[in-house]
């Protein structure tokens, strides 16, 4: 391997190899769908529920960053959406392929590291990310919100759930430099209200609050461990 750094990109892939859990660590995650996992579960997020309870999603084209076994995907194209979704994991995307064909959906599923994808600029009028901000390491976001931002027609929606700090499933509170001293995310970065209003300080705010924790009977996915945030371009 060239361990060379020439340019802004060999820079990026240097600082990836430190940190980034490899695809076979997801695909093991995802290979046993018997785990207690709450949100293995084929329920939507109950805030991108809400946003079609508002009246503030309708219908278009929408994008998912780390899709897992497809819930959300599933019920954005149930509600009018086309919808790209994307995932590292060949384990959790054949999971999604296959509730997606139980119920005769047409989801275009992608396995792809999310800053490999080859996107039409402003073309989706949604981008969704349930979990996947979180593991992205601090060099990256910059990268990560120009990504949203080309991919999102004007006026376009983006909305994402991430771990609060110190929530009940993960939320690591170290410092974006101390990631890189510890060369780990920790499982899972966590955020804080004003961490997320500044990292996304160039959309317009249209809600961050906490998810609502729903029963494990109830239809929808929600716990007060995760963020739920959603913007507009």
């Amino acid at each position: 391997m060239n361990e060379a750094i020439y340019n802004y990109d060999d820079l990026l892939n240097m600082l990836d190899s430190l940190l980034r859990e490899p695809t076979e660590f997801w695909d093991d995650f995802y290979s046993d769908r018997t785990k207690p996992i709450p949100f293995f579960a084929n329920k939507p997020d109950e805030n991108l529920d809400s946003y079609f309870q508002k009246g503030l999603l309708n219908s278009g084209k929408a994008l998912e960053f780390g899709c897992g076994p497809g819930r959300n995907a599933i019920y954005l194209v149930q509600n009018g959406f086309s919808v790209d979704a994307v995932d590292l994991s060949k384990e959790s995307l054949a999971w999604a392929s296959e509730r997606s064909k139980e119920l005769n959906l047409d989801i275009n599923f992608i396995k792809s590291n999310i800053f490999n994808l080859e996107i039409e600029e402003n073309s989706y009028e949604l981008v969704y990310d349930s979990g996947c901000f979180h593991h992205i390491a601090p060099h990256r976001r910059m990268q990560y919100i120009e990504l949203v931002m080309a991919a999102l027609k004007p006026g376009g929606h983006f909305a994402i759930t991430c771990f609060e700090e110190g929530g009940k499933y993960g939320g690591s509170d170290i410092s974006d430099w101390e990631v890189y001293r510890r060369r780990n995310l920790q499982g899972g970065l966590g955020f804080t209200e004003e961490k997320l209003r500044q990292i996304f300080k160039d959309f317009e705010e249209i809600e961050i609050r906490k998810m609502n924790d729903v029963e494990d009977e109830n239809n929808l996915f929600g716990t007060s461990a995760f963020w739920a945030c959603l913007f507009r371009k």
